[in-house]
């Protein structure tokens, strides 16, 4: 059998790209050489693609000079990876499906699903749209709402407004919630510039974390002592949906620190829910994914008020964490599938995406 080429693409311009480096070499470890042909691709915190023989290696070691600047081009007839040799681009590889483990900016927001689009290359994972709109906070919260799916309140304001109007920031985000109210940038994830503030001094100080990493700020009402259960989707059209579990975070929420240095963090899985509040955040993780059109793969994030067992759905992960403590596989394996196999499935998954986009006509012909 013609083994599948497959680009695995990792690092980025993102504050999560050394979460990036761990979740890729946890999906290379698992794949199997004599059904694919891998490619490995990582992008600098510069922007710049480099490619070769244990790219991933040579990332994780500071290593790129042993690399060489590679590239995907938009135009559907130069498809493939190319490779700059002396002041020409030269085709090096032929690209079936590209594997996206790029979490947060440039990689889960819809700009490489945008390139992938225009160069029709089948990836994995949601595509422009549910890409764009899973990743900025606010912008989900709206379609969340529409959709009549109980969202926490919150307001987005911009760093410019922070830099500018601090104190009326300040006033409104004190008139949106009592404290605990949290801060965080409007497209970025793992945690990344996320701050719980328990007072003025220390919104203050949220806010202008927040806006190092985003020019859009999200302030939001603060669940005191929220469980945080999540849940993972799997398919296109007929997606599925895993059991729930549950985080136990060894800080005051589930930090960046607390999800990747710490590692006393728990996981509780399944998650201890009565039947009714597992079918809740079941159906509710079913219905966002389909409002955002996802695809592929993601995992819902929930905060369940302690007090009333009001349930509130906080994000989506259109491209979530593939490292080994990672919930989503942990998740997919508690209910039935394995890690590698649920890599396998999420491969067909994109050249399924792929075969129905492929039906869509570009050029306008008049019937009859």
């Amino acid at each position: 059998m013609k083994k599948l080429r497959l680009l695995v693409l990792f690092g980025g311009r993102s504050g999560e790209h050394e979460v990036s480096l761990i979740s890729a070499r946890s999906i290379l470890n698992v794949l199997d050489r004599r059904r694919y042909e891998v490619i490995e691709v990582g992008i600098t915190h510069e922007g710049e693609w480099l490619g070769g023989e244990n790219a991933l290696e040579a990332f994780e070691k500071g290593e790129w000079a042993r690399l060489q600047p590679v590239t995907i081009f938009p135009q559907p007839q130069r498809r493939g990876l190319f490779a700059l040799r002396g002041e020409r681009w030269v085709r090096i590889h032929e690209i079936d499906v590209v594997f996206p483990v790029l979490h947060g900016t440039f990689g889960e927001d819809g700009t490489l699903q945008g390139l992938l689009e225009m160069a029709e290359i089948a990836y994995v994972g949601a595509g422009v749209v549910g890409s764009a709109v899973g990743m900025d906070k606010g912008v989900f919260k709206h379609v969340m709402r529409a959709r009549g799916i109980p969202v926490v309140d919150w307001l987005v304001v911009t760093r410019r407004q922070i830099e500018t109007e601090l104190e009326e920031v300040v006033r409104q985000a004190e008139a949106l919630s009592e404290y605990p109210i949290f801060t965080k940038p409007a497209n970025l994830g793992s945690s990344v510039g996320v701050t719980r503030c328990t007072d003025r001094a220390s919104l203050v100080r949220g806010l202008q974390e927040a806006a190092r990493y985003d020019r859009r700020i999200l302030i939001e009402h603060g669940i005191p002592q929220a469980r945080e259960i999540e849940v993972s989707v799997l398919g296109n059209d007929e997606p599925l949906v895993s059991i729930a579990g549950e985080i136990l975070p060894s800080r005051e929420f589930y930090s960046y620190e607390a999800k990747y240095l710490d590692g006393t963090s728990g996981l509780l899985i399944p998650a201890p829910l009565e039947e009714e509040q597992q079918t809740r955040v079941q159906t509710l993780a079913l219905e966002a994914y389909r409002a955002v059109d996802c695809a592929g793969m993601a995992r819902v994030d929930f905060l369940m008020d302690r007090r009333s067992g009001e349930i509130y759905l906080n994000e989506i992960n259109t491209i979530p964490g593939f490292t080994a403590i990672s919930m989503y596989p942990k998740l997919w394996e508690a209910s039935g599938l394995p890690y590698s196999q649920l890599v396998d499935r999420l491969i067909e998954l994109a050249l399924e995406r792929h075969a129905e986009r492929q039906r869509t006509e570009r050029v306008y012909r008049r019937q009859g």
